[in-house]
């Protein structure tokens, strides 16, 4: 851990939002994944578009792209941002019976992105669990993390 002072807490140890205003202008990016694990037989069901709630990943891209705008309203302490790319892609994995799931945000702004690529795979996940617990309650939804991170004065942070 490279800086283990917490910049969300002031010198009492009380929570704010983090002044920005000298920060540079910078382009920042950030991608996010997770993965949705099903049954088999639920898996067929989203890639042949039989779902009963209609197009799952086609709501679940629209659900996080709408998410990833809207992460200051549900993370305290995070900035509005006007993000200038949302991408949500899916790839389903036959032999593990689940769907990954990957977001990537970019803007020119003093502050990074990483909540909000977060925000946008957690709710795209999310949506496929909402569309298709009626046929299967026992999905999981595991292993959401930042992958990439760039822009700012930290640099680059690239997953393992």
């Amino acid at each position: 851990m490279s800086n283990t002072r917490l910049t969300h807490l002031d010198d009492t140890g009380a929570a704010r939002m983090v002044d920005v205003s000298q920060k540079d202008v910078t382009t920042r990016t950030a991608s996010a994944s997770g993965s949705v694990y099903m049954e088999p037989a639920t898996l067929k069901l989203i890639e042949e578009g039989q779902a009963k709630k209609g197009d799952v990943l086609g709501t679940a891209r629209i659900a996080g792209i709408m998410a990833a705008k809207r992460t200051h309203e549900l993370i305290p302490l995070c900035h509005p941002l006007a993000l200038s790319k949302v991408t949500v892609e899916f790839e389903p994995v036959t032999t593990d019976a689940r769907i990954d799931v990957t977001a990537s945000v970019k803007l020119d702004g003093k502050t990074g992105v990483e909540m909000e690529a977060l925000t946008a795979v957690s709710v795209a996940c999310l949506t496929i669990y909402d569309m298709c617990k009626a046929v299967d309650r026992a999905m999981r939804i595991s292993n959401i993390r930042v992958t990439h991170k760039s822009g700012g004065k930290s640099g680059t942070y690239q997953a393992d």
